[in-house]
C-alpha cells in the first residue's frame, strides 16, 4: 500500500491510484481513476481530474487544474495558477465529454505561474512556458516560449538556463556543464 500524506482537508476520492511520499496539501481534489506518481507535491486548492496521468516527482503548484486528457511526465514542473483545457470549443449546453482533446507534457518541461495550455499538443521535454503564456501550438524539447500567443524566443537547458550557442551549433549550460547542440531546428544534449 502506497504511503503518502494528505491535509486532513484535501479530498480522495476512491479509484485514484497515489505513489509513495507524494504530498497533497489543503483543499485539494484528487478524483477517481486518476495515476499520481511517487514523490509528487500538490499544492493547496488543486485538482486532477479522472485518467489524468502525473510521473514521478510532479510538482504542482496552488490553485492549478489538471483536467482529463493531461498526462504530464516525471520531474514536470506546473506554476501556481496555470491552466489547462480539454475541450477546444465548449459550451454549456452541449456536453463534450466524449471529445476531451489529450495533452501531454513532456519530462523536466515547466508551465510558468497563470500559463494557458490550450489542449490537443504537446510540450516536449524540458520546455519552459514563461509565466502568463497561451500555448497554441506543439511545443519542442528545450523550447522557451512566451506571451499571447506564446511564440519560441530560444532554447534552455535540463536545470532551465537560456543556451546560447556557438557558430557550430554547440551551447553549455553555465550550471551543470552539460552540452547541447542545435541542428536542424532541434535541440538535444550531448554530454
Amino acid at each position: 500500500m502506497a504511503t503518502f500524506q494528505a491535509h486532513e482537508t484535501a479530498v480522495i476520492d476512491p479509484g485514484c491510484t497515489i505513489g509513495d511520499d507524494t504530498r497533497i496539501w489543503h483543499f485539494s481534489h484528487i478524483m477517481s481513476g486518476c495515476t499520481i506518481g511517487e514523490r509528487c507535491n500538490i499544492g493547496q486548492n488543486v485538482v486532477i481530474s479522472p485518467e489524468v496521468v502525473l510521473g514521478n516527482n510532479v510538482k504542482v503548484q496552488n490553485n492549478v487544474s489538471v483536467y482529463t486528457g493531461v498526462t504530464c511526465e516525471d520531474d514536470v514542473f506546473l506554476g501556481p495558477s496555470c491552466v489547462f483545457t480539454n475541450v477546444i470549443n465548449p459550451r454549456s449546453a452541449v456536453n463534450r465529454k466524449d471529445q476531451y482533446m489529450k495533452t501531454h507534457v513532456g519530462k523536466g518541461a515547466t508551465i510558468g505561474a497563470n500559463a494557458t495550455i490550450v489542449c490537443g499538443h504537446t510540450i516536449g521535454a524540458y520546455a519552459l512556458i514563461g509565466a502568463g503564456a497561451v500555448v497554441t501550438k506543439e511545443i519542442p524539447p528545450y523550447a522557451l516560449v512566451v506571451g499571447n500567443p506564446s511564440k519560441q524566443i530560444g532554447w534552455v537547458s535540463e536545470y532551465g538556463h537560456r543556451l546560447y550557442f556557438d557558430g557550430d551549433g554547440l551551447a553549455v549550460c553555465p550550471e551543470s556543464g552539460e552540452k547541447y547542440l542545435l541542428k536542424d531546428g532541434e535541440v538535444v544534449r550531448i554530454g
